[in-house]
């Protein structure tokens, strides 16, 4: 098998929430040519003229400026940072690496999981799903570490099948983000406390992200189509975090799918929950401070960011995935009836708020939806991918329109 990466060139199943290019590294040459300034070519050093007042004078470049105004912006600029890829594996073979400075929650490494292609260009994100932590339930239910060993041999279905030619991301680099941290990949705090839940937890999964990131663009730096998906906390994670890996592609149009990760409006999603979420990891931090407003007073605002990517990036594809009525987010967005003091979760009017998210929220035209009926929750990672269909559109042919800049909404 082919060996790359270097700047070269889940566990199977759907997620679920509610379980519960080239580059060889070189360091960049030194721009310093010729002899040291002050050293003439027989190797005696010259002070430079003297003049009549006894100082000396250290030399002055035909643009006006002296050796050692150019000697001190050169130690400012310095030589570029030597690129840190990721290690090298065989194309098709799954690969968990520790990355180091990212954490799990409970304080353990964390890490990335990644599936080189056969060439340097397509780059596909993947976030993890599983479940997410602001409440002792909630809790309860969700990994706060990773278990390496579950990603031998890796994931293969749906968007990971890469022999299938329905697949539009067969043939992509996949780097898969396992997900650890409880906060759906936007927490910054390294000492959260979930309400009656455990406390001081390293809610860091957007801060891991960002390093990562710092990797994974090292690895392709040649990458000309990127997506930024998941499922699940994942669907919420790429999603929340779009602005973020979009900085690090500047000369990409990067695509967002974002499978069972909805965002609403404060009329549906309580803005009481959303502080909660905002409080119990810090994700303020992590949303960009120039997106009007997604910081309001009461703690909503939280879609209003999909408005702002949308505007900052008119150009990229952008699409969300939903189950009418999926069970798994009614739940967790239940926790914010009665003011956030329901006794049994509930969420009642869940399709009439995708609607209003479409109909509202998502409105611009790089923006699409795929809703489908039932109750069922993520769809990306299965073979459902394949054989859902909705009104004639089978679901992925949809994100293939997506990813090739036709995205549309598809509903019962």
């Amino acid at each position: 098998m082919a060996l790359v990466g270097c700047g070269g060139d889940e566990p199977t199943g759907d997620d679920e929430v509610g379980d519960t290019g080239d580059t060889d590294g070189d360091e960049g040459e030194d721009t310093t040519t010729g002899t040291e300034a002050g050293t003439d070519d027989s190797g005696t050093t010259d002070a430079g003229p003297t003049d009549t007042d006894g100082s000396t004078d250290a030399g002055t470049t035909e643009e006006g400026t002296t050796d050692e105004e150019e000697s001190s912006e050169e130690e400012t600029t310095g030589d570029p940072e030597p690129l840190d890829p990721l290690p090298e594996s065989n194309v098709g073979e799954w690969v968990y690496h520790e990355i180091p400075g990212t954490y799990c929650r409970d304080g353990s490494p964390a890490g990335l999981v990644v599936r080189y292609a056969d060439n340097d260009s397509k780059l596909a994100i993947f976030m993890e799903g599983g479940g997410a932590c602001f409440n002792g339930l909630t809790c309860a239910a969700n990994p706060s570490s990773i278990n390496p060993g579950s990603y031998d041999p890796g994931p293969f279905g749906g968007v990971f099948d890469d022999q299938n030619p329905d697949n539009p991301m067969m043939d992509y680099n996949f780097v898969f983000i396992p997900f650890c941290t409880g906060d759906v990949f936007m927490g910054t705090t390294e000492s959260g406390d979930a309400q009656g839940g455990p406390q001081d937890q390293m809610f860091v999964g957007h801060n891991n992200l960002e390093i990562m990131l710092d990797r994974i663009v090292d690895t392709w730096p040649n990458a000309q189509e990127v997506v930024d998906t998941g499922v699940s906390a994942g669907g919420f994670g790429a999603g929340a975090n779009y602005d973020t890996v979009a900085s690090y592609f500047p000369d990409v149009d990067v695509v967002l799918l974002d499978d069972s990760g909805p965002l609403f409006r404060d009329e549906y999603l309580a803005p009481c929950l959303q502080q909660q979420f905002r409080d119990t990891w810090a994700i303020d931090a992590a949303l960009p401070q120039d997106c009007e407003g997604c910081f309001n007073g009461d703690g909503g605002g939280l879609s209003n960011y999909l408005v702002y990517i949308q505007e900052k990036y008119p150009n990229a594809p952008m699409g969300i995935m939903s189950s009418l009525e999926d069970g798994v987010i009614k739940l967790f967005f239940g926790y914010g009836a009665n003011d956030c003091n329901a006794f049994f979760p509930s969420f009642n009017n869940f399709p009439e708020a995708l609607a209003d998210m479409r109909d509202n929220v998502l409105t611009y035209d790089n923006s699409g939806t795929y809703f489908m009926n039932g109750t069922g929750h993520t769809s990306l990672s299965g073979n459902g991918f394949y054989s859902t269909e909705v009104n004639g559109v089978v679901m992925s042919d949809w994100v293939t329109d997506l990813m090739d800049g036709v995205p549309s909404d598809v509903a019962p």
